[in-house]
């Protein structure tokens, strides 16, 4: 039995022709729809405060008061659901020797040379990125969000220290709203990738360019040959 160290235990070669891998089980998929549809709420309702001319948005949510009900709980059910991913996934998510290879050979991922790169686990050092990503800022956003949130906490913080929290809680939406980008992008970019949260599988051909050390694992763990 091969130990898992570029994979999850529920990861597997589902399908053999044409070759199907599963990346994803049902109940990943539902934390990263459910964590990104918060996302969106965030970034919407934090938006309408962001600038008076951007305070039509709040129509979305039933007014300003709703608005400014709901997005600090919706900002803690988001912690919550990226907490689930990140326990489940932190292990995968080390930066590794092959990443730092792969980073200076960003021409060859750019241009599509991938037989110039190194072989893979379940993520590249983009991935990886968003990934650390998405949790430092998260953590940033929770921390100073609580700072801010005067109807529960009116004195856990001084005056002076909440504005410096807004300051920071402001500076760490815009950056995480264009690490939200980027990970769409790149979604959108890679072709075969979108389906991985939306079926749940990937194809072997997938695997095998992108993502080769983690098949060849899945194959071993299986007693299979890797998809070519």
């Amino acid at each position: 039995m091969v130990e898992p160290k570029f994979s999850e235990p529920t990861d597997a070669i589902v399908q053999m022709e044409p070759v199907e891998v599963r990346r994803y089980v049902t109940f990943t998929r539902i934390n990263h729809w459910f964590t990104a549809l918060c996302f969106i709420v965030l970034m919407l309702s934090g938006f309408a405060f962001f600038h008076p001319s951007l305070f039509g948005l709040t129509a979305l949510f039933g007014g300003g008061q709703n608005t400014r009900w709901l997005h600090p709980f919706v900002g803690i059910a988001l912690s919550i659901s990226f907490l689930g991913m990140f326990v489940q996934l932190v292990h995968l998510n080390i930066i590794r020797r092959e990443d730092l290879v792969w980073t200076r050979n960003i021409k060859d991922v750019i241009t599509g040379h991938d037989e110039r790169l190194p072989e893979l686990g379940k993520y590249n050092f983009g991935q990886k990125s968003v990934f650390w990503g998405m949790f430092w800022l998260i953590l940033v956003l929770l921390i100073t969000g609580i700072m801010m949130w005067y109807q529960y906490f009116p004195d856990i913080v001084s005056v002076e220290t909440r504005r410096l929290a807004i300051f920071v809680h402001s500076v760490s939406a815009v950056l995480i709203v264009l690490v939200f980008i980027l990970h769409i992008f790149a979604a959108l970019w890679t072709r075969g990738t979108l389906r991985a949260m939306t079926r749940g599988t990937v194809t072997g051909g997938w695997s095998w360019r992108h993502h080769r050390k983690w098949l060849r694992e899945l194959a071993r763990r299986q007693g299979a040959k890797p998809a070519e």
